[in-house]
């Protein structure tokens, strides 16, 4: 079977690991800019492209995040919330993404004063709306920040608790992760594991197994966040693989953030051949300038995957989403069916008609 960026594309996916502030539209932040009177320090998309847009030139996860600055300066008003909350799940459900989980931290959203409630709500609304329109299903993970005071985290802890069944359905950690110890943030995680919500951690991205095992162990993570560093401890890998602890691979971002040198020594071959249960993701589809077609034609083109593990990988998005078990076994079925339709539309294709007849 040719496995082609077409194909993939058609294919129904997840994505589980994506920032609602750096997957904006371009178009969209310079529409905002100009409603909300906000400078923006360039003046043609091309430029902003080249701002914020990481590839080879990112020297660390700090650099990469120089660009949330931008996006962040126009999402502060409910109605922008909401329209980018909107537009990203429009723009997923348009690649055959058929359940996203849009991740974000409210507090970063108050410079013009708005109430977290106001701000959760207009998040929540947006995905909704994109719903009734598009083949899709949303959820929002609430993000502390670990370079911030962990009593804003327990802050963010309390409100992702308040939400729980009202469209939020997880807790992260995110942020800049060397010198700022998942631990630090263990009473929101306690907060958060009290009232059986669900977590994933920014974990093995910038710092290594350090981290991941805090995440785990001291933070209660059910998923990790990149987890990219696992590699350089076997006996925290076996753990991790083990106990099914879904790992949130975002290959091009991964590279621009220098988790790994070069896409060439990403470890994500040797995970889904030992048989982790690896996720693939897009993390920020502005900033590292990509879509989840994108990251699984990455994976096709880099590495020795077939279609069988690609497959694979699609459905431990499904496994790993944070929904309860039935609702994740309908969505399994669902996309199972959906790619048995995929696979004999494919086959015949390629056979002459009159050995199909």
């Amino acid at each position: 079977m040719e496995i082609n960026r077409d194909y993939l594309e058609k294919l129904p996916k997840t994505d589980l690991h994506v920032h609602l502030d750096g997957s904006m539209r371009v178009s969209t932040i310079f529409e905002l800019a100009e409603q909300q009177n906000v400078k923006l320090p360039v003046n043609t998309h091309q430029e902003l492209i080249d701002l914020i847009c990481c590839e080879d030139s990112c020297e660390s996860l700090e650099d990469y995040l120089r660009g949330f600055a931008v996006t962040l300066s126009v999402l502060q008003t409910t109605d922008s919330l909401k329209r980018a909350a909107f537009e990203l799940a429009e723009d997923a459900a348009k690649e055959n993404i058929r359940y996203i989980e849009v991740r974000y931290s409210p507090i970063l959203h108050t410079q013009k004063s708005l109430k977290l409630t106001e701000i959760s709500d207009a998040v929540i609304e947006g995905l909704l709306d994109a719903e009734k329109l598009y083949d899709i299903k949303t959820g929002v993970i609430i993000c502390g920040i670990r370079n911030m005071d962990p009593a804003t985290s327990f802050k963010l802890a309390e409100l992702a608790v308040a939400y729980k069944n009202r469209g939020v359905i997880g807790f992260d950690l995110a942020g800049a992760e060397y010198n700022h110890p998942a631990k630090d943030h263990k009473e929101a995680c306690e907060l958060v594991k009290k009232n059986n919500l669900n977590i994933t951690i920014h974990a093995g991205e910038a710092y290594g197994p350090e981290s991941i095992e805090q995440a785990i162990h001291s933070c209660n993570a059910h998923r990790l966040g990149h987890g990219t560093r696992l590699i350089e401890s076997g006996e925290l890998l076996n753990f991790v693989n083990d106990h099914r602890i879904p790992l949130e691979i975002c290959l091009k971002s991964n590279v621009q953030t220098k988790a790994v040198e070069t896409l060439k020594e990403h470890p994500i071959e040797l995970f889904i051949n030992y048989g982790l249960r690896v996720t693939l993701n897009t993390d920020n589809r502005l900033i590292s300038n990509t879509t989840l077609t994108d990251e699984y034609l990455l994976l096709k083109n880099n590495f020795n995957v077939d279609y069988l593990d690609i497959k694979t990988i699609i459905i431990n998005g499904f496994k790993s989403a944070f929904l309860p078990y039935r609702e994740r076994v309908k969505l399994i079925n669902k996309a199972l069916k959906e790619m048995e339709i995929l696979e004999e539309t494919e086959l015949k294709g390629k056979i002459p008609l009159e050995e199909r007849i």
